[in-house]
């Protein structure tokens, strides 16, 4: 039983550095990537639809993106959606494909990025304490459990939060090191 629990715990945490990765992929660095524009929406026909379902976007220079819209009627709801998402980019459409440089980034830019990310590391860390604490409570109240395979168990799930928290810790060093990269 005991085992369900570590395994219970160990895919609720797993999730919770995923999402973490995942939203930290939005946080510009200064360097192009795609997935900067993952959170942009765009509407299409009254409907919000994430930009990628819209256009194939591209890095084909380190600090430029490109947009080729698979309709070019959205061309300027994809420019708007853009500057709306305060991302801090400027995009350029000469009719049919938009160009977004990336500008350099600030040391005051950089520091306030570098602050976000340790916010959503602290995030992620309460969502593994959180889901640590749904499965000691799940312990508890397991009535097949002897008290010392209860302690067992605790330990474990401590381990556990203790290895993932150790790697958000890590995930947020290296996204802060690419962020103060110049």
């Amino acid at each position: 039983m005991t085992n369900d629990h570590t395994q219970e715990a160990e895919l609720e945490m797993a999730e919770a550095v995923e999402k973490l990765a995942l939203r930290l992929t939005t946080i510009r660095t200064g360097k192009a990537s795609p997935a900067l524009l993952d959170s942009v929406r765009v509407e299409y026909y009254g409907t919000m639809t994430p930009l990628k379902q819209l256009a194939n976007v591209g890095a084909p220079e380190p600090r430029l993106l490109t947009i080729a819209p698979f309709d070019r009627s959205v061309l300027r709801d994809i420019e708007k959606s853009i500057r709306a998402a305060d991302l801090g980019l400027n995009p350029n459409s000469d009719g049919v494909l938009i160009r977004v440089p990336i500008p350099e980034l600030t040391e005051d830019r950089r520091r306030d990025l570098s602050k976000t990310v340790r916010e959503y590391g602290e995030q992620g860390k309460i969502a593994v304490r959180k889901a640590r604490q749904q499965v000691n409570d799940q312990i508890k109240k397991d009535d097949d459990l002897t008290e010392d395979e209860q302690h067992d168990s605790r330990d474990e799930i401590q381990k556990l939060t203790d290895r993932f928290c150790d790697e958000i810790d890590t995930i947020i060093k290296r996204k802060e090191a690419e962020i103060m990269e110049i």
